[in-house]
Formats: C-alpha cells, structure tokens, sequence
C-alpha cells in the first residue's frame, strides 16, 4: 500500500516502561509483515496513525493534530494487560507516512493568494492514500481504529469503508461541527459534503452539535435531508442523566446498516484539539459514548481526529485517547 509505514516490534519496544511482573499493551499487541496477512488474522481490530494537520491548515484552523499519533501511541503501549484488556485483539499496522505531505505544505508561502487551496490539492493526495489503506483493512473484514489527524481524514475513511463493503455506510458523528461546508477546496471542514456527493454515505448523524458555530444554510441542509439528524450540545447537556438514552437512540439509527464512529476532540470540554472549546462533552460521557458503540456489530471503524496536543498537555491528551482506544475494543 502506498505510503503506508508498517510497525515492526523494535519500532514500539524503546516505548514500553517494562516492570517485573506487568505485562504492558505494547508487549502484546500483534503485528504483520505484509498487509495481505490481515486475512487470516485472528485480531478485530487494526490500530493505524495518521499524523498529519494539513487538512486543519486548509480550514483555517489551527496546527498541532500531526502530534496526536504519537502521544496515543505511547499512552496506550504503556496500559495493563489484565482481564479488562486484551492487546492480543488488536493489530498494531503502523501509520500513514505524512513525512512528504507536512514537508510540502510548509514550502507553500502562507502569503500566496492560492495557500489554502494548495494544501487542499495535498490532502487529495491523503484522502487516496488513507482511503485505499481504509478499505484494504475493512474488506478483509477487521475492524481499523484511526488515529490523529484533521477531521479532513472522515471522508477518506467513509470513501475505503463504502468501497471495503461494496456499499455506502451510514455514520455517527461525535463533534461540536458538522463539516458539512461547501465543496471547495478539500480540507477538515468539508470531509462528510464530499462523502456524500462521493455517494459513499448514506445516514449521518452529528451528535454534540454547537450551534453557535453552524452555519444556517447547513442548518437547512440537515432540515431538508431525510438522512440527516443533528443533536444540539445545548440541549443534551441540559439534561445528562439522558445522554447515555439518547446516544443509543442515534447508534439505532445509523445501526441499521454498517457504521463508521467519527469521535472530533473539539465536542469534549476543555480539550486540547484543534478548535479547542471551554463547551461540550466530558472525557467521561465520551469513554461512555465509544463503549456503547463499541458493542454495535455493525460499527464498522473508529477514527479519533483534531486532538491537538503540545509538550504541556501531550501526556494527558494521550492517556485520554488511550482510554477511547480501550473502552471502544474491550466490549
């Protein structure tokens, strides 16, 4: 696959803080030498890192998702094995090589008129990369976790799960935006508009909206759209006790068929990502979130994109999506 970096064990092993009678994640996770070996393995799930934050860039936003791969990675290599956790269920593929991509985008000058449209053309590029990997994965009938990155990635795995299944899928969508902009220029805003003029999406589900960053002729978008539903954070968050209820309510809804979980950071309160928001969600009701659909036969992949963590809070940010990673494969 192009561009796809496979993990051998000594790339993981200088991460692992062994201790004497402990048995970590990382010493127990599977690997592969070829990617044709998904076939016949016995593990569910796919574990693959996208550090990338072009897509973000393009959409005027802010930098720093690139980093969220990294950080995951080595919180989760460090957590327990024990009865809770089965590292033994999950291949460790590797990442999508971004070195190439990231290079070019910072030869763009950021005072060229054609800037952000240039960084579009190159998160083209990653969406045929990703989208190829995605589907590679998902015909061989695994289940991929996808980690790091813009939300710009949600149209590469929608567009590999549809082609992986020979038919459209149906997705729900943790985010405090909807990334229902215009067919512009691709970038973090725009994924879900392409998959669905791509025919690759059928039911989509936004749940956490925040209203005072939607656009109202995405609001009329969703009216209008017998296949799309949207629940506002404001009115969620009013009455928590009902936030578990009414989750599963959206997870029927798109469970009619296979699904793809889309988890943006920028729906959990305070978290460091990309559109970092002082509104929405806590770690915990998302831990909640990810464990129920987890359990869904039908919930064909994971992605967890926009987290944006620096030095002062890439330990935290990691041992949250760690914990994501864990409640969503140990059901």
């Amino acid at each position: 696959m192009r561009l796809l970096k496979l993990y051998k064990p000594a790339t993981i092993d200088k991460l692992i803080a062994k201790r004497k009678g402990e048995i970590k994640f990382g010493e127990n996770i599977q690997y592969i030498d070829t990617i044709e070996e998904l076939e016949n393995h016995s593990a569910k799930y796919v574990l693959l890192g996208v550090p990338e934050d072009i897509g973000v860039r393009a959409n005027f936003g802010k930098a720093g998702t690139s980093q969220a791969w990294q950080s995951a990675l080595k919180a989760l290599m460090n957590i327990q094995v024990n009865r809770f956790n089965d590292a033994k269920s999950m291949i460790l593929l590797g990442e999508l090589d971004c070195r190439e991509f990231m290079k070019k985008a910072e030869n763009i000058d950021v005072s060229d008129p054609n800037y952000h449209a240039k960084l579009g053309d190159i998160v083209k590029e990653i969406d045929q990369c990703l989208s190829d990997i995605i589907e590679n994965i998902i015909s061989k009938g695994k289940i991929p976790v996808v980690i790091g990155g813009g939300h710009n990635n949600a149209y590469a795995n929608i567009k590999g799960a549809a082609k992986g299944l020979k038919n459209p899928v149906n997705i729900l969508n943790i985010d405090a935006h909807t990334d229902l902009r215009q067919l512009e220029h691709r970038h973090s805003g725009n994924g879900f508009s392409y998959a669905i003029e791509g025919q690759y999406l059928n039911r989509y589900s936004i749940f956490g909206l925040h209203k005072n960053y939607t656009p109202e002729y995405i609001f009329e978008e969703m009216d209008f759209s017998e296949n799309m539903k949207y629940e506002l954070a404001e009115d969620l968050l009013q009455y928590p006790d009902e936030l578990n209820r009414k989750f599963q309510k959206n997870i029927d809804w798109v469970a009619n068929s296979k699904f793809g979980l889309e988890l943006d950071c920028d729906s959990i309160s305070d978290f460091p990502s990309s559109a970092k928001s002082p509104v929405g969600f806590t770690v915990n009701q998302v831990r909640n979130f990810l464990q129920m659909a987890g359990k869904n036969e039908n919930c064909c992949y994971l992605h967890i994109c926009e987290a944006a963590p620096d030095k002062n809070t890439e330990v935290q940010v990691g041992k949250a999506i760690s914990y994501f990673i864990s409640d969503f494969i140990n059901n």
